[in-house]
This record gives C-alpha cells, structure tokens and sequence, in this order.
C-alpha cells in the first residue's frame, strides 16, 4: 500500500514498535508482517493471504490488533463492556478490572442502572446509599489515575435507564463540561418511554434494588430536558436499549445493557468485540465500484477476525470466557464520503442512500456466509442453541440477496460469530488508508498542516484537487480560500456540480445524517457510530427532530453535536489571524490591561517559602506570578515557565478548574505540610493558591473587576466559529462517529 507523509507520520508515533530511547524499530512491510504471522497461528497460506489483505489498502484492524500483535501485551481488543451490580464489592470490583482493561489499552462501558438511587436505604450497614452518580465520578476519577502512566486516555460509556429514579440528575451530569471527562453518557431509551413521549403522558420510575415505582415524570418534560443538554454540549446521547435487545443474537445468554465507548457496540456484560473495516474508496476501479474485489475482501476479513479471537490475551478470564462463547466479530467501512465523491454522487440524496443499503447488505450477507463455512469447518460459536440464528430469527430484509436460503443454510451448519458486522470508528486507520472516517462525509476538504518553524502546508482532499484540476481553475489561493471557509458552497470561482458533489459535514442537513445512519443500520448486526452534525444557530426543535427520525427510521443510538457548542473550543476556523497557529485555525490571548489587581498568597513548600500573585482583569485571573525566596537556577526558570504559561493559558479563557486539575498533585521529592495540608511540590502549590483564589468572596471579586474596567485595556474578542483543539499537538479536531479526531497528529480521544 502507498502510504502518505501523514500515514507514516502517525504510524511511526502510534503503531510501530519502539525500542527503549522510544525510536521505531518497524517500518510498514515489519509492522504488517509481525501482525500477519502473528494472528495466523503458523499457518503459512493464511500468513500470505493475512498479508496480501492488510497490504492491499482494502482492510485494516482496529488499532489494538496492530499495536499489540506479536508483542508482549497482546491484547487485540478495542472495546468492552462490564457487569456492575448493586454492591459495594461489585462496584470495586469493576473499577478495578476497569482500570486492568486501560491499562491494556481499551475502553469501557457500563451500565449504572441497577445501582440503586441515592439515599435509598442499605440494610448491611443500617446507612444510605450513594446513587449511581456518586460513583460515576468515582470510576472517572480512576480512568484521571489510570490514565497519568498510560499511553492512551481511558475512554468510558455511562448508560442510565429512562425509568431510574436518578435519570433527572444524571441528564444534566455533563451540564458542566469539566465534570466527568473521561466518560460519554448516554440515556437508554425505551419503547414503553418512546409512547409515553408521542402519547403526551407520564411514565414511572422504578428503584432497580425494589422494583417500586418511585415516581411519575410527564416524558415530554424528560425527552426535552437531553434535547436542552445534547444542545448545549453535545451530551447526554440516547440510546434505545429495547430496539437493541430485539436484535440481540442472544438472548437465552443475557440481556443487553451497555455499549462500548463510542456507542457502536452493545455488549453483554463481561464480552468484548474484534473490530475490523474495509476501505470502500480503494474498491474502484476504472471508475466503476469493485463488487467482486469488495466479497473477497469481506471474506478474508471474516476469517482474519475470527483468528484475532484466538490470538487475543484478554485482561480478564471471565472476558475471554463469554468472548469464546460468543465469538463476536464487527466488520465495518471506511472511505464511504471519499466513495461518494469518486463516482461524483452527492451524500445529500437518495441515491447516495440506496447505494450505502446495497453495499452494507452485500458485507453483511457474505460476512455471514464466510462465517456459516467457518462453522462448518471448526464449530459454532458456543451459544449457537437457542440464538436467533438456530430459531431462524435473523431479521433482514431482501434488496438483492436471497437471506431465506442463508438463513436455512445457517439453521442447518450453524455459524462461527454471533455478530459480524459493526461501524466502528476507523479514527487513525482511515489516515493510514488515506480515506475518510466510516460513514462519516469529510468535515473539511482542505486542512492546514504545521510543520517546522511555524511553516504551513496545504493538504487537499485528492479527489477534490482532481476534480478542481480537471476544470482547470487550481490555485493555492483558490485552496486557502476553501480551508477559510470550510465549504465549497458558497465559493464563487467553483463550478456547481462539483459544489454539489463535493459536499461537507455542515453542508448535509441533519436528516440526510440519519437517513445514511439508518441506511447501514439496517444491514449492521451492531450498531453504528456517527455524530449528527449540526451549525451553531441549530434550535433545540432541530435536535428534537433528529432524534424523532432517528427513532422512526430504525437507529439503534444517536450522537449529536451543535458547532461550537463545548466551553473548551476556543480556536477560530480560518487561516488569517496573527497568533499562535493551530491546523489552519488560531487564537489570540487576550490582551494584558494597563491596570490588575489581585492577592498574594504564602505558600510552605519542600523548596521554601513560595510567594504566588494571581491578578485579574475584567474577565477573571488573567496572570500568575511567582517569587520563592533565594532560590535560583533551575528551579526558579522552571516557577517562571509555569507562571508564564499558566497566565497564557488564563488569557485564552482556559478555565481556572481545567489549570488546577493539570497542576494539582504533581510531586517532587520534598512534599511539605502548609497549612494543614500537604503540598507535593511547587506546581501543586499553584493550584491550591488557584483554587483558594476561586473560592474568594464573590462580592469581593466583583469589585474587584469594576475596579479594574474603569481603567483597563478592553480585551479583543475571541473569533466565531470555534473548533475544539487535539491535547497531543495542540491543531483542530473533528467530531465524527461520536468521537474526536484529530487529522494532523491522529489522536484519538476514544
């Protein structure tokens, strides 16, 4: 496969291995080779088909297969989902074996809807119960420790039932986008809750631990309250638990009630799933879509799948037991809007639709068929008695395929995976492939890239720089003036029909989202991960629709995001401005007042006595200066570099609580007691006097500022048009198949 600049980029800092200064000691054909042998046990036909497969550009695995095969750790799945009853020993239990699974590098999801409410009464110690909120934070606080000596962020799924007697709380969990953010939370919706909402009537609540009805809410007054929440910042999703479980494979093993982190993958407690994609962009050929190149493909992807079930070191035996079990694999697609632009059909339209249909129907059905000829050859998946498939209960309906026959077929010869099909999130292997995201349509098709010294570089979607070409009216200004404004709409010089085609996330209406979701839905055993993208003037009557369609159109879950609606999003989309550079997009801190006024506070630290000044200006603290005693060199650069980028980070409306969760509890080697309590190093020192300064008299603090906008410099407003920015290197990110991604490093947050 020919790999870009950025491919081999993020492969090098993502996915080779390394040696111990942290340099890569694999390239490509290393990487693939390592991976290839490893997941075919020995067996040299399928070591140079597995090989053929993932050198193709036609497939990849998801990232844990890739980073982990062959190597120590070797734990090749990406996502899980965990019991947690209503016990003090279950809850611990789970954080723990939550923590385990970080560790390994995958995510989690958890259902909190049998934790009783808080408050309610526990007869083993005569007290009263937390709630499943209070533990909430206590599972996010452990991804926070977890996380510090990992490589990845800790990613988790909260589900909460409609009827628990907490749900009002927990909707609004997230109001405060600093709260629990290493989790997504979604509310799991059901049909008894859908009718009551049509309807206009109450439902009740119901403690999990009595089964008593607690109380009655009107629906509507719920359903509007996630509408008012997922507006504001995008969360709580919604997922419909009960549409779920009626495609359940099975049933007679357990009912399901969690996902995985990005919402694609409803599991059984204790199970995880082997995720796969097939890039559709690399099946043209001659113009025309590769049917044939796509089947065997699908096929080799099945049994490759299969084989990473074998290969895979799960964290926990009760894990690999019910992964065994059931044999869950998810085959998925990436490339589908750089597809669309390829054979020149608009995402937008219906025939974009019914293509998506037929091709998620013809994976489907030749992933089952692989899979019923692997049955044949090596067993059933465990479970197979009394599953949908022995009962015949496969729920698809005929485009083109003849499912009847497959269906009997599957009776007769059984079936190796219980699932085989997923849209996942395809995140850093769709920019190894060089294709878009999923199902997703390209957010941008011009991004700005930095590089050494401030440089910057253009990159353009290749099949719009083709099509621009063709008609002659190229440019590199032509280039920067679509990266300015994020779309070809309304772009004069561009021609209408490649406007048309050439179509981005903010130019598809929310409806076309959902109807292409609910397209590949229908043929996906799982789910699908996508975010419904939405401008930043969309009403709350435009979320309330989407997740009306959604629901009528057969969507197991939905994600949706209103641009600029996250506090931490404080970088502009264009190219222009004179600060600091960010992929195309920047931001100016605000400027300095002539005038501050703020306190100074004594802090006893390992080092001295060290002196912090916070001042303010009319938006708040806006520069921290610190002075420790005699103290010089090193550790008097390092108090000043801290200072310094602490007030950068203050003028550019960080929020003070963000800077003390960053500062708070660094150690040094002479942690002190000041106070009354310990301070572990001169960083931590900063935070608490942070943190003291936030809790001073607001009455104070509002004088203060009345104070100060009598004489100060009034600051420049920060641009509109805000994007939120990757952790790792600081450019714009995308959120796409309910995730973020960052297109010029690869980071990930899930």
């Amino acid at each position: 496969m020919k790999l870009s600049e950025n491919a081999l980029t993020v492969l090098k800092k993502r996915y080779f291995l390394k040696d111990g200064n942290g340099d890569p000691v694999e390239n490509w054909e290393k990487m693939i080779t390592r991976v290839a042998e490893n997941i075919s046990g020995g067996d040299s036909e399928k070591r140079e088909r597995y090989l053929k497969l993932l050198d193709s550009g036609y497939f990849l695995p998801n990232s844990p297969t890739l980073m982990n095969a062959g190597n120590d750790l070797q734990q090749l799945s990406a996502c899980f989902v965990l019991p947690l009853e209503d016990s003090m020993e279950s809850i611990f239990e789970c954080v723990k074996n939550a923590a385990l699974i970080h560790k390994s590098g995958g995510g989690t999801g958890f259902s909190f809807s049998k934790l009783r409410p808080a408050n309610a009464r526990v007869r083993s110690t005569n007290g009263v119960s937390s709630g499943p909120i209070s533990f909430l934070k206590v599972f996010n606080a452990a991804t926070d420790a977890v996380k510090q000596g990992g490589t990845r962020r800790g990613a988790n799924m909260a589900i909460l039932n409609v009827d628990h007697p907490q749900i009002l709380e927990f909707i609004t969990s997230k109001e405060d986008t600093s709260e629990l953010t290493n989790f997504n939370i979604s509310v799991g919706i059901t049909e008894k809750f859908m009718e009551a909402v049509c309807e206009d009537k109450n439902y009740e609540l119901v403690s999990p631990h009595t089964k008593k009805v607690t109380q009655k809410l009107k629906a509507v007054d719920v359903y509007n309250l996630i509408v008012e929440m997922a507006h504001k910042n995008g969360e709580p999703g919604i997922i419909f638990l009960d549409r779920i479980n009626k495609y359940n494979p099975t049933p007679h093993v357990g009912k399901i009630e969690s996902t995985n982190p990005c919402g694609e993958q409803p599991l059984l407690p204790n199970e995880a799933c082997n995720l796969g994609s097939l890039n559709l962009t690399a099946m043209v050929k001659d113009g025309k879509f590769n049917w044939d190149t796509l089947k065997i493909a699908v096929r080799d992807a099945v049994e490759f799948l299969d084989n990473v079930i074998e290969h895979s070191s799960f964290p926990l035996p009760e894990i690999d037991q019910m992964v065994k079990s059931n044999r869950k694999i998810g085959l998925g697609v990436m490339g589908w809007a750089d597809l669309l632009f390829v054979l020149g059909i608009p995402y937008n339209s219906k025939k974009a639709v019914a293509l998506g249909e037929e091709i998620m129907e013809f994976i489907d059905y030749h992933s089952k068929q692989m899979s019923m000829e692997l049955a044949v050859k090596q067993s059933s998946f465990p479970n197979f008695k009394g599953s949908i498939y022995e009962n015949k209960k496969l729920l698809r309906e005929k485009i083109k395929l003849d499912w009847d026959t497959l269906k009997a077929d599957i009776k007769k010869n059984g079936i190796r995976n219980a699932t085989t099909t997923t849209i996942a999130p395809t995140g850093t292997i769709s920019m190894i492939c060089s294709t878009s995201s999923g199902i997703e349509p390209q957010f941008s098709l011009v991004y700005v890239k930095n590089v050494m010294d401030g440089e910057k570089l253009l990159y353009v979607n290749p099949h719009f720089e083709k099509a621009i070409r063709d008609t002659g009216i190229y440019s590199n200004e032509l280039m920067e003036k679509v990266s300015e404004a994020g779309s070809v709409a309304h772009i004069s010089e561009i021609p209408d029909e490649i406007k048309k085609i050439f179509v981005t996330s903010h130019d598809i209406t929310p409806q076309w989202h959902i109807k292409m979701q609910a397209a590949f839905q229908k043929y996906t055993d799982n789910a699908v991960s996508k975010t419904i993208n939405f401008n930043k003037e969309a009403t709350q009557e435009d979320i309330r629709m989407a997740y009306n369609l959604a629901y009528e159109l057969g969507c197991k879950g939905v994600t949706v995001y209103r641009d600029g609606s996250r506090e931490n999003q404080v970088l502009n989309v264009g190219s222009k401005t004179k600060e600091s550079a960010v992929n195309g997009t920047r931001v100016a801190p605000r400027e300095r007042p002539e005038i501050t006024s703020g306190v100074t506070q004594k802090v006893e630290t390992g080092c001295g006595h060290l002196y912090v000044t916070i001042n303010s200006d009319e938006k708040g603290a806006c520069e921290v200066f610190t002075q420790m005693g005699k103290v010089g060199g090193c550790a008097s650069a390092q108090l000043e570099a801290i200072a310094r980028l602490t007030s950068l980070c203050l003028r550019s409306n960080v929020k003070v609580s963000s800077i003390v969760r960053q500062l708070k509890g660094i150690r040094c080697p002479s942690p002190m007691w000041s106070n009354g309590e310990m301070v572990t190093s001169c960083a931590d020192s900063i935070a608490k006097s942070l943190e003291q300064f936030m809790n001073l008299d607001k009455e104070t603090t509002s004088d203060m500022r009345k104070l100060i906008k009598k004489t100060a410099v009034i600051p420049k407003k920060i641009p509109k048009g805000l994007m939120a920015t990757c952790p790792d290197c600081g450019s714009a990110v995308e959120h796409v198949e309910g995730c973020l991604k960052c297109n010029s490093c690869g980071w990930s947050k899930c």
